[in-house]
């Protein structure tokens, strides 16, 4: 794979995956979220972020955006020979803005871009990264990140597919799968929203449905520990009575 560059969009959809080539993705207007090894921020016009390869990401176009995205397979001429050190500026994820001198260099690449006879774009590339190695190299490390934009999860959608599993074991991952987040950022996030944790959300909608089966009907304990996800009736029973301070039989006997 040689080094490809290119102007476009970016889906109004979170998506996520991961590559076998670094890529860089820079601001050319509108704005874009991103999450690169559990490491948020946002691509606004004339700032961007670095993905190394093989690390997976998620990204999400806000409206109308317009971004550069370069791919650079591990063998590109703008990270060999004489231009290895700029290897380094993809040795951990990273976000930038670009100073003015960038910002002059990248408005020339965009329009050599759309010229019929353009300059080489490995060269284009080469020179981007060297300028981007130049001033960047020492401010990457840590990366400078922007609080990822606030968006709320989508709970009521989260409980539907609690509800739908309460019979199976569910962990925060697939919950963090549903949103399209990490684990990890998945839970801070879910924490800031509710106040409590995804394990607390899930255990209180087990515990909710074990009381309107044990209310209404007759259904033995063990029973309905296995269509809400319990092991057994005994640790039913122990989260049931933590929860409410009491047992669910003493429920039981005392709705009818």
């Amino acid at each position: 794979m040689t080094d490809t560059i290119r102007l476009a969009p970016l889906d109004n959809a979170i998506q996520h995956h991961h590559h076998d080539y670094h890529q860089i993705v820079i601001g050319l207007s509108g704005y874009a979220e991103f999450e690169i090894a559990g490491q948020s921020g946002i691509v606004a016009p004339l700032s961007g972020c670095l993905v190394p390869a093989n690390i997976e990401h998620y990204y999400e176009g806000i409206g109308d955006n317009r971004q550069l995205i370069i791919d650079l397979p591990d063998d590109a001429s703008a990270l060999t020979g004489m231009h290895r050190r700029s290897r380094s500026l993809f040795d951990r994820p990273g976000y930038f803005s670009l100073d003015e001198s960038l910002q002059h260099y990248l408005q020339f690449l965009i329009q050599e871009m759309t010229r019929a006879n353009h300059a080489s774009g490995d060269l284009l590339v080469t020179t981007l990264l060297s300028s981007l190695h130049a001033r960047l190299g020492a401010t990457l490390c840590p990366p400078t990140l922007t609080k990822r934009a606030g968006r709320s999860l989508d709970i009521p959608r989260l409980e539907q597919f609690v509800i739908a599993r309460l019979d199976r074991r569910l962990s925060v991952s697939d919950l963090a799968n549903l949103a399209c987040l990490s684990e990890a950022h998945f839970a801070e996030r879910f924490r800031d929203q509710t106040g409590i944790t995804p394990y607390q959300f899930v255990m209180r909608l087990r515990l909710t449905r074990v009381r309107e089966l044990t209310t209404s009907t007759d259904m033995p304990l063990a029973d309905i520990a296995e269509r809400t996800g319990f092991a057994n009736q005994s640790a039913l029973s122990h989260a049931f009575r933590r929860h409410y301070g009491h047992s669910p039989m003493q429920l039981r006997r005392l709705s009818r």
